[in-house]
């Protein structure tokens, strides 16, 4: 399992398009990916656009991404390089 932290830096947060983008970016991978805000305890399923929506996740939220299988280290890499893009916002 890989995991990997890291900060939501757009100003809108991960409202619908980003987590739109997100959700795309996730469902390339076949590995389970999870991801939660750092002040929770509960991660939901990063491939499910409500379940990402329900974390209400807003500028300066830190979160952890983890993923198990083949391509994780890959599928985090990635998915922690989109937020770290701020979505091109």
């Amino acid at each position: 399992m890989v995991k990997k932290r890291t900060v939501i830096r757009n100003k809108t947060g991960l409202h619908a398009r980003p987590a739109s983008e997100f959700i795309k970016e996730a469902e390339k991978y076949t590995s389970k990916i999870t991801i939660k805000r750092l002040d929770e305890e509960d991660a939901v399923n990063a491939k499910s656009i409500v379940m990402l929506l329900s974390l209400g996740l807003g500028k300066d939220t830190e979160v952890e991404i983890s993923a198990k299988g083949d391509d994780e280290q890959q599928a985090v890499d990635n998915l922690v390089a989109l937020i770290d893009s701020g979505f091109g916002e």
